[in-house]
């Protein structure tokens, strides 16, 4: 590059997709394209900032737009779960202590990090996501305060009607799965707890098909780990634009994962069990003491259920 010639839009964005995809410093990238290492840190700031506006509207619409019935099919089709719409989960992501924040982002392992909560369909895809709670907070408290905590537990999310499970006259409401760190709720199961199902093998069965079901969340976030290698070391850079960074990653995955599932051939992208992220992507831990009674019931039919009319020979 000439020293007279403005930087372009085009190596803005080249330079921002090749921070996301490598996680290199800005000083490395500094010396890859001839920009000054603190003009970088400009550049993916306004870049993020411009991707998140154009890029949420496509890849992460508003979840009232969503086909919520088609999600409930792909998940009976792909993972053997009825009435199930979508996944829950958090990752606690890594990063640099941020400049005069005490221990607002000292999490309960030990290290700083953001929260990343979403909502996953059966294909891997990102439905709903909630960034930017600080590390300390608790894992419960993280999704009372989220906005699609707030909409599922005050009965405003736009859940399908109730319906019938496969090959019964059982009406159950439609589900969406987490682990123990959520509120067993009418619309949100959880695993029976580990004392709970020692000994009752229908709850052993059940945790097994909510568990298999629930895997999406982790194979979403693994699948956009090994992506965007940003995610493998503690993000450096100011707490707005770490938030800035997760969703457009998660827009990008989508689009990702659209062109995998339109082509239908080999994926885009695929899991490589080289690399680990345990130590920069971290799951929610804990168990939610917040038992519904409603909830305990609607988990019965489902326990019920995959015990008797809804079993597959593999899960014994």
């Amino acid at each position: 590059m000439r020293w007279h010639e403005p930087i372009t839009p085009e190596e803005k964005l080249a330079v921002t997709l090749r921070y996301l995809a490598t996680g290199e410093s800005f000083r490395l990238l500094a010396f890859a394209f001839r920009i000054s290492y603190s003009y970088i840190s400009i550049i993916v700031k306004e870049t993020l900032t411009v991707l998140k506006q154009n890029l949420m509207p496509i890849f992460l619409p508003d979840p009232t737009m969503v086909d919520f019935k088609t999600k409930a099919d792909e998940f009976w089709t792909k993972w053997n779960f009825p009435n199930c719409i979508l996944a829950i989960d958090g990752k606690h992501v890594r990063i640099r202590c941020p400049n005069n924040s005490g221990s607002l982002f000292f999490n309960h392992k030990d290290y700083f990090s953001t929260v990343l909560l979403a909502m996953v369909d059966a294909n891997y895809k990102f439905v709903a996501i909630d960034v930017g709670s600080y590390g300390k907070e608790g894992d419960s408290g993280i999704f009372l305060k989220s906005t699609m905590g707030q909409q599922i537990l005050n009965g405003v999310f736009k859940f399908p009607e109730d319906c019938a499970l496969p090959g019964t006259d059982i009406i159950a409401p439609h589900v969406i799965l987490g682990d123990q760190a959520f509120r067993l709720h009418k619309h949100i199961l959880r695993p029976f707890s580990q004392k709970a199902a020692r000994g009752d093998n229908s709850k052993t069965i059940f945790n097994y098909r909510l568990s298999r079901a629930r895997r999406v969340t982790e194979n979403a976030f693994g699948l956009l780990s090994q992506v965007f290698r940003v995610f493998y070391q503690p993000i450096n850079i100011a707490p707005t634009t770490v938030d800035d960074l997760i969703i457009v990653t998660c827009c990008l995955h989508n689009m990702l994962r659209d062109a995998y599932l339109e082509h239908n051939g080999k994926a885009y992208y695929q899991f490589d069990q080289e690399y680990s992220t345990v130590n920069n992507m971290r799951s929610f831990s804990g168990e939610s003491g917040f038992i519904n009674t409603e909830g305990v019931t609607v988990r019965d039919i489902f326990k019920d259920y995959f015990a008797n009319i809804g079993a597959v020979p593999w899960q014994m």
